[in-house]
């Protein structure tokens, strides 16, 4: 990866942060288990799960996009994918839920479908797929 000149990744606080909050959160688990108070221990534990999965992927998959002169490379739970620029195209997919527009970027490569969020990404995907024309455009 150190051949693609641009990554992006979730941002290192918001990893700290999750990280310090699984941290908290399994303080909440063991206090209440020394309590006893069952019902506080298995939510204390399921929101443990859920942040440390959360700070556990974020960690693990980095960086989750790069992009250089040959194509893409995204990262997931389930290894390293290369997309070459040829067989890849990608796009923007704005949603409104709740009366807010959410943009991600989606990827599509032969029949897979990857798609990046702010979360994902560490930056607006609209900025991104500015970055990936660009570099699309030199190959």
């Amino acid at each position: 990866m150190d051949n693609y000149p641009t990554s992006w990744a979730p941002r290192q606080a918001l990893v700290v942060s999750a990280w310090a909050v699984t941290a908290l959160l399994l303080v909440g688990v063991v206090a209440d288990a020394l309590t006893g108070d069952r019902g506080g221990l298995v939510l204390f534990a399921l929101a443990t799960l859920a942040a440390g999965a959360f700070a556990a992927h974020s960690t693990l998959v980095r960086p989750r996009l790069a992009a250089g002169t040959e194509g893409l490379v995204a990262r997931t739970l389930g290894g390293t994918h290369r997309l070459p620029w040829a067989q890849t195209r990608t796009r923007l997919r704005t949603t409104r839920r709740l009366g807010r527009d959410g943009v991600t970027l989606e990827i599509e490569h032969d029949d897979q479908l990857y798609v990046f969020g702010w979360l994902d990404l560490g930056e607006d995907p609209r900025d991104v797929l500015d970055v990936l024309s660009t570099l699309r455009a030199r190959s």
